[in-house]
């Protein structure tokens, strides 16, 4: 899964508290409480279901532990490994579910004592099945999603006579679309090449397969996917249609700013962040759209899950919190509209709030675009080693744009290093 927070890497490390026993950061928290840890901006969400939790247990103090997002993934990892400043519920981006999965650190929510899969269809379906292992256990509860959409400069494809339709029919009228775009404003079509890539590999796998690895373990890197991604990643590049900047950059926030970008390939919850702090400037000016080629793409996504570790007693309460944030249509409108949280939860997806119109968008009434999404998105398998294949595979991408390694010497590369990297060499 494409990761969905990667600039929280520069907010910096937070600590909110909530509720009777004020904030907590690492040792010496609070015995009695919940201790609850998470990042921006799902901690928020749990602070925010604060009076829903003191309903529920009145004398539990509930602490929210926050840190940025990476920070906190290194020290939850730790958690696991050592069993020391361990909390009763943790966070995952969905980018590290499979390295948290692995060695039984997690409780399996499919015991009897929790009975998540009684609830499997009350969750957006590949988001389940992305928690769920080989052996049948589920080691999280979804909270929220991230479906892929296309965001695009309503006012650039205006000037280039380029009709949204053009842009979704299939990559290579995605391709014509940004040369029009290119030649009538000087925009580009996108920040990098590599976002074209990302999709391209993402779309269209077997059942159980991941993005990199088979549904056996086997490095993947040989399917014809990969061949067409890197393809159409190399075509952007000698069409001059990328900017040659990486997402979260300064000089990608700068350009986007500038209407220098004609379309950005992320998740839904993007259009947020363009409104309130990355071109506010540029309200009314931005559309969303599905992906192209119809591609369906998912963007990142948050679990909550509870350390095997946890004293059973304490793991009762801490169902009781996921249950509060999973299973609670309310919470779950609650965190989409105050924190742009896409909802895990099948039953909002009727909500009014998801047929009201979105200012920056210009009136767009997007979210429905985006719950098809959703309902279209399939599971992907996790593997503890995707994080590093990925880097690989961003590796092989880099020689050939920059070195013009042909793609197919770069890929059969790259996946030679992932089959040692296994020991399937």
């Amino acid at each position: 899964m494409l990761p969905r927070r990667p600039f929280l890497q520069a907010l910096g490390s937070a600590c909110a508290g909530a509720a009777l026993g004020g904030c907590a950061r690492g040792r010496g928290l609070r015995a009695r409480a919940l201790v609850v840890a998470a990042y921006p901006s799902l901690d928020q969400v749990a602070r925010q279901a604060l009076p829903a939790w003191r309903g529920l247990h009145p004398t539990v103090p509930l602490q929210v532990v926050s840190r940025q997002v990476g920070d906190h993934h290194t020290a939850m990892l730790t958690a696991l490994a050592t069993g020391e400043d361990m909390p009763d519920v943790m966070a995952v981006e969905v980018g590290y579910l499979g390295r948290f999965a692995r060695g039984g650190g997690l409780q399996d929510l499919a015991q009897p004592r929790y009975g998540i899969a009684a609830h499997r269809a009350d969750y957006t379906a590949y988001a389940y099945d992305q928690a769920r292992q080989r052996d049948g256990s589920v080691v999280a509860a979804p909270v929220d999603i991230g479906p892929g959409t296309l965001l695009y400069r309503g006012d650039l494809a205006h000037a280039a006579g380029v009709a949204p339709a053009e842009m979704q029919s299939s990559w290579q009228g995605f391709l014509r679309a940004g040369q029009a775009i290119r030649r009538s404003t000087g925009a580009w079509l996108v920040a990098d090449a590599g976002d074209v890539l990302d999709i391209v590999i993402r779309s269209g796998l077997p059942a159980g397969a991941g993005v990199y690895f088979d549904a056996a373990g086997r490095p993947a890197l040989h399917e014809r996917r990969f061949a067409r991604g890197f393809e159409l990643a190399a075509q952007v590049r000698r069409l001059g249609l990328d900017a040659r900047v990486r997402a979260w950059s300064p000089a990608w926030a700068s350009a986007i700013r500038r209407g220098r970008i004609a379309t950005l390939l992320s998740g839904a919850w993007l259009a947020g962040h363009l409104a309130t702090w990355l071109a506010p400037r540029s309200r009314g000016l931005w559309r969303a759209a599905q992906l192209p080629a119809g591609s369906w793409v998912a963007y990142g996504g948050s679990f909550l899950a509870i350390p095997a570790r946890v004293p059973r007693w304490r793991k009762a309460l801490a169902w009781d919190f996921l249950r509060l944030l999973t299973l609670d249509p309310r919470r779950q409108i609650q965190a989409f509209r105050s924190v742009d949280a896409f909802p895990a939860l099948v039953r909002t997806y009727d909500d009014p709030f998801f047929d009201s119109p979105i200012a920056y968008l210009g009136g767009q009434r997007a979210r429905r675009l985006w719950r098809t999404a959703a309902w279209n998105i399939r599971a992907v398998r996790l593997d503890s080693q995707d994080a590093f294949a990925s880097e690989v595979v961003a590796s092989a991408l880099y020689d050939v744009l920059e070195r013009g390694v042909p793609a197919a010497q770069s890929l059969a590369r790259a996946q030679r290093l992932l089959q040692q990297r296994v020991g399937q060499a």
